[in-house]
């Protein structure tokens, strides 16, 4: 039988192992409800999940210092400001030196269209997720940015045609 995910740990910020054990219902309850909807007020996550405005505010805080929730984010909608290309682009490096990856990263995280950065282990190096306004829009940004990279030696586009899922963690999953 598999294993669940309250069996692994996670290293929160201050170094000191969480156990996905040590999150009782009440901080489970506490993280879904502010996946669904970061913007609650603390009275209407407490109200949501029957715990005083206290004791809810005080167990955000601590979900918060531990590095389980890492931060609260607005969500774009990139076709909305005109962004209706998501690219995939594989990257394959000249070398695998610190020096290299510090130098082509240092770069990469320059160029505005970057969404995520993927160090690989694989026959790429990186894959790196793109939002560009267009196909020729693109062809813009291999050119004149991504060409440019220190230590490239090759560029794979894929260009994604629909999104089917593009989900935070889930808590209770079950993992292999």
């Amino acid at each position: 039988m598999g294993k669940k995910l309250e069996d692994y740990s996670l290293l929160s910020k201050n170094k000191t192992i969480i156990s996905l054990k040590d999150l009782d219902r009440t901080d489970q309850a506490i993280i879904k409800a502010l996946q669904e909807n970061a913007r609650l007020s603390n009275v209407e996550l407490s109200n949501a999940i029957n715990l005083s405005p206290s004791a809810c505010l005080r167990r955000v805080a601590n979900l918060e210092k531990s590095g389980i929730i890492k931060g609260y984010h607005a969500e774009l909608n990139a076709q909305q400001l005109g962004f209706d290309v998501t690219i995939l682009v594989q990257v394959t490096l000249d070398g695998q030196s610190a020096q290299i990856l510090s130098e082509f990263e240092r770069e990469a995280m320059k160029i505005p269209n970057v969404l995520a950065c993927f160090l690989m282990a694989g026959a790429k190096d990186y894959i790196i997720r793109i939002a560009a306004r267009d196909v020729a829009d693109y062809g813009d940004i291999h050119t004149n940015h991504l060409s440019n990279l220190p230590h490239v030696r090759s560029i794979e586009s894929n260009f994604v045609l629909r999104t089917v899922t593009n989900r935070n963690l889930p808590l209770g999953i079950n993992t292999p």
